[in-house]
């Protein structure tokens, strides 16, 4: 009798899921979908008519990512030129936007900046340099910073970099003085100067690349990166501290694949590392988004469909789509995206997951 009850149950909670997919229609479902993307674009200027302006408002896409230069050809100018081109650029996205916009930018300080001295605006010292000053010279820097990015309409920053430096051989980290130091207390007191400085400007704070990319050799935007024979539970201890001592809003995830805790899927696409880890683990209450999908370490392993599949139904809250290393149409990856909710490949629940997980960092963060 207990199993009859058991199965009768199990049934009407299949049927109810159903039933709430069903009651979707497609245009809300689109736009459920909008809002889990940050996407690139490629203008300096927009109007009305402008392709991200419709896109932005067809979906109600959850942000845009801006860049100063493109990625194959430095000497043309992409989103930011000067301070007074950036202000009138982010006013008029926010202004077309009929709901919260993400305006995100990489402003880590040193070589990772997209508001450059040479535009006008003012220099942010590198994370390792940094480091090297006490915590009263600290704030004053990234207060600058944070005030900087509110005064030109940025409201969230992919920084900062708690991976530890680990590796000299490491280029994209260690090469670039991206780390505050190989000791994780270093790592996150910086870090959460750095954070603060932010949230008093009503900036988002974004710690990346979870779960470490300080021991890698590799560049994910380069290729596939194993990290199975570098990588140590070291690396986790800034985001727990972080984590059990702040509010951490966002985190990004690395494109880089560990054995030690998945032995199929690098980080992004791992249900094992973004939920059983991070959520489960961890604690991590906020906002995952993933690093760009245009990375070659996924887009040359993986198809789109299986890209927007696995890191959804990981844990994934945002998809980046930076547009830089690649072009993809929002209209097609929509498309996409839908279809694999329709054949049952990713559930509705998780798209609400993310969506409510937005939702509170709107209200957090007081966007309308």
């Amino acid at each position: 009798m207990k199993l009859l009850i058991l199965s009768l149950l199990l049934a009407l909670s299949c049927l109810n899921l159903s039933a709430s997919q069903n009651n979707i229609d497609d245009e809300t479902l689109k736009k459920m979908i909008g809002k889990m993307l940050i996407v690139g674009f490629e203008d300096e200027d927009i109007d009305e008519n402008s392709k991200i302006v419709s896109l932005i408002n067809r979906y109600e896409l959850g942000g845009v990512i801006l860049f100063d230069r493109f990625y194959n050809d430095r000497t043309k100018v992409k989103n930011i030129r000067s301070s007074k081109q950036l202000k009138l650029l982010t006013l008029k996205l926010q202004s077309f936007a009929k709901k919260p916009l993400l305006i995100s930018v990489d402003q880590e300080g040193g070589k990772v900046a997209r508001l450059k001295p040479k535009y006008g605006f003012e220099a942010t010292p590198s994370a390792r340099a940094v480091s090297d000053n006490d915590e009263y010279m600290s704030k004053h820097i990234y207060n600058a910073l944070a005030k900087t990015l509110r005064d030109n309409g940025i409201n969230c920053d992919f920084a900062p970099v708690v991976d530890l430096a680990l590796n000299p051989d490491n280029k994209v980290i260690y090469g670039l003085n991206r780390s505050y130091g190989a000791n994780s207390d270093e790592v996150v007191k910086y870090a959460k100067i750095f954070m603060d400085s932010l949230k008093n400007e009503g900036v988002v704070s974004v710690l990346k690349h979870f779960p470490g990319h300080g021991s890698s050799l590799g560049d994910s935007h380069e290729g596939y990166v194993d990290i199975s024979k570098t990588w140590s539970e070291a690396e986790l201890e800034p985001y727990i501290k972080l984590i059990k001592s702040t509010e951490v809003p966002m985190i990004m995830s690395a494109h880089v694949y560990n054995s030690k805790l998945d032995d199929k899927y690098p980080a992004t696409l791992s249900y094992n590392v973004n939920t059983k880890l991070l959520r489960e683990k961890l604690g991590f209450k906020g906002i995952l988004v993933s690093d760009d999908l245009q990375m070659k370490a996924i887009s040359s392993n993986y198809n789109l469909e299986q890209i927007v599949t696995l890191s959804i139904n990981s844990g994934v809250d945002m998809l980046l789509f930076a547009n830089q290393l690649a072009s993809q149409d929002i209209d097609a990856l929509v498309d996409v995206i839908l279809k694999e909710i329709k054949n049952g490949n990713i559930s509705i629940a998780r798209i609400e997951e993310s969506n409510a997980r937005i939702e509170q960092l709107y209200k957090s963060y007081k966007f309308k």
